[in-house]
């Protein structure tokens, strides 16, 4: 059996995300994730890349807890965070994440510091070695300089002794994604360069007590002198909102460098020669208008701040500094790729590197000899690459990763039509392998600002390709990578256009002598679950539907989504803007639906919360439509434990199976 057409195969295949390089360039890690030995979760630790290409990777680090986060000391230690136990002490094997250290000369890895509920994330300057820590502690307390008498385990320890869970908020939100806020607050502590066995206490902590405010990100200087910190802050003009400022902060002194009404300044970046401090300016989205995006940089030694990108030239999805003086790279989306773009800080001169596929973790060399990244696309997992920085258009050279794959099942080509007002569109097909005709499966992007761009092991069209389907990936309006109009147009509006966008593709594919109009299906999760939820109260031409953590009921989902604001920005007031929400919520459209439909959803998922999928499931049930509910009582927005993955993957080709290839139901097991 191949990596797609068995589901033990595909959930066992090894996945790597992340590259760190050491500064001298010789040494590129990254982190992979692999089956537990009870093949009930996924365990990560760090693998060596050779950066010529010539040498298999290899694994540097193993324990049942696993490693991430890696980077590397000025003199190429390698730092990584695990919540392994400390071999030296009598801690248990539950104790959050420790920062460890693996000598670059030989020895064992060694933990070097412990951080309130966690180290939660670091970073390291790469010339003078300081360790930016970032943690959670308790509130209303003062973290001592003795590290032996933290008062977040103190905290932990009473909270656990007492039998108590319940936080107590006095600011919006209090979730996040899949776990609850608090009790506590990110702190950011600056450590001095590793010395001994362990890292000296913080020699700066970056505490914001204010209420509501929250440390998001943060980027080091080389010389480790100057930290940039975005920080989420109230919004005066709205109490229950936040925005991102960016501060720069020098030892005790703090500026800010960029606080606006209506915009969020965000993913700080400092070049490697510390000259520039760059980021990403983001506008909020509007009814009819999007996000949009501005590169900005401002001189660390002072003056004005420069627009290097205009707002909407791209969609950027990250930033880093160049070995070159006044050149950064930056990653976007555009027209089904993301690739790698040089831009001159200075003029805004824009070169894109790489000619296809999607790139991520771009890091770079010291000399600025190369680039790496690792590279994804549709058809291909992520494997790390070398790039010429100076080269457009280029294929990189593929290195030598931990993810291995049998030969695809079929073949990605491109789909184009135009929409109803003109508008070009386009999608990929992936195609199985023979004449056909093949039954399609339509499956539509979440975000709703994203493209099927990239690799993915959630979503992967592959696992229904071995199964005979064709897959239809289409980038409907909203749709990053096409300009700011392409997404403008539906913000607010997601019933309009992007629903006969994708009417539109499906017409352009089905025209196609390799495909069978008459067994269809369609399919999405989150973004994607509301659009096949509106497909489905719209037409009858699929003859199953499968939705994920869908959208139903618009008013209810901005209510109590994890950040509600983010969706009255772009809906407006669910008051005062009735007749908008009223217009493009599903679940009005109950009544028409007809298709037999799945309905998929964890009991975790902050995002798209559980009561959307328990009203669309007894809406569809009341209404005497042929469905089923895949409820995950311990997943969140996204499916991840290796073994209701499975199930997920099963259910779903099940369900298809018995509507669209006219197969007798068979139950998968263990459900």
């Amino acid at each position: 059996m191949s990596t797609f057409d068995d589901l033990d195969t595909f959930v066992a295949t090894r996945r790597q995300a992340g590259l760190a390089l050491s500064p001298d360039g010789s040494r590129l890690v990254t982190t992979v994730a692999e089956l537990s030995s009870d093949a009930t979760r996924y365990v990560t630790s760090i693998w060596q890349v050779d950066p010529r290409g010539e040498e298999a990777a290899r694994r540097l680090t193993r324990s049942s807890k696993g490693e991430s986060s890696a980077a590397f000391a000025p003199d190429g230690d390698l730092f990584f965070t695990s919540g392994r136990p400390d071999p030296s002490t009598e801690a248990g094997d539950d104790e959050p994440a420790a920062l460890w250290v693996l000598p670059a000369h030989g020895g064992e890895s060694r933990q070097v510091l412990t951080a309130g509920d966690g180290v939660a994330g670091f970073q390291v300057a790469r010339d003078s070695g300081h360790v930016v820590v970032a943690t959670t502690v308790p509130v209303g307390d003062v973290p001592p300089t003795d590290e032996d008498e933290d008062p977040a385990a103190a905290l932990r320890a009473a909270r656990k002794k007492a039998g108590v869970s319940a936080r107590l908020h006095i600011r919006y939100p209090v979730r996040f994604w899949d776990h609850d806020l608090g009790p506590g607050r990110p702190q950011i502590r600056i450590h001095e360069p590793l010395a001994a066995d362990r890292l000296a206490p913080a020699a700066v902590v970056i505490d914001p007590l204010e209420p509501g405010h929250r440390l998001r990100e943060h980027a080091i200087s080389p010389d480790g002198r100057t930290l940039a910190v975005a920080v989420d802050v109230r919004d005066p003009e709205d109490p229950a909102a936040v925005r991102v400022r960016l501060e720069l902060r020098r030892g005790p002194e703090s500026e800010v460098v960029a606080d606006e009404p209506g915009v969020d300044h965000e993913q700080p970046s400092i070049t490697p020669d510390g000259r520039w401090l760059l980021w990403i300016r983001e506008r909020h989205a509007q009814p009819g208008r999007a996000p949009a995006h501005t590169l900005l940089a401002r001189r660390l030694d002072g003056g004005d701040t420069t627009t290097v990108l205009p707002e909407g030239r791209l969609t950027l999805q990250s930033v880093v500094g160049s070995a070159d003086p006044d050149v950064v790279h930056v990653t976007a989306d555009e027209q089904g790729h993301a690739p790698v773009f040089r831009v001159a800080i200075t003029t805004g001169e824009i070169t894109r590197l790489t000619r296809s596929g999607a790139c991520t973790d771009v890091v770079v060399t010291p000399e600025g000899g190369a680039l790496y990244a690792l590279r994804s696309a549709p058809d291909a997992p992520p494997t790390p690459v070398r790039l010429d920085p100076y080269a457009a258009d280029q294929d990189p050279t593929s290195l030598r990763g931990a993810t291995e794959i049998d030969p695809l099942p079929g073949t990605l080509t491109e789909v184009t039509t135009t929409g109803e007002d003109g508008a070009p569109l386009r999608a990929w097909l992936a195609l199985p392998e023979g004449d056909g005709p093949h039954p399609l499966l339509v499956w539509i992007h979440g975000g709703p600002f994203g493209s099927w761009n990239a690799w993915t092991w959630r979503w992967n069209p592959w696992t229904a390709t071995a199964r005979g389907y064709a897959v239809l990936l289409p980038d409907p309006r909203l749709s990053t990578g096409y300009g700011q109009e392409f997404m403008d147009v539906s913000t607010g509006a997601w019933g309009g256009l992007p629903y006969t966008d994708l009417m539109a593709l499906t017409d352009a594919c089905v025209a196609l002598p390799e495909i069978d109009e008459g067994r269809t299906a369609a399919m999405g999760g989150s973004f994607g679950g509301y659009m096949a939820n509106w497909v489905a109260g719209h037409t009858d031409r699929f003859d199953a539907i499968v939705t994920h953590a869908s959208i139903w009921h618009l008013d209810g989902f901005v209510g109590t989504t994890d950040g509600s604001y983010h969706w009255t920005r772009q809906w407006g007031d669910p008051i005062a803007d009735r007749e908008r929400y009223d217009e493009h919520s599903p679940h009005r459209f109950a009544s028409a639906i007809t298709t037999p439909m799945l309905v998929i959803h964890g009991d975790k998922d902050y995002r798209v919360p559980i009561g959307e999928g328990l009203r669309l499931w007894y809406d569809l049930q009341r209404h005497g439509v042929e469905s089923q509910f895949l409820y995950f009582p311990d997943e969140n927005h996204w499916v991840l434990r290796p073994g209701d993955v499975t199930v997920w993957y099963s259910t779903v080709f099940a369900f298809l199976a018995h509507h669209v290839l006219g197969e007798d139901w068979t139950r998968p097991d263990l459900v």
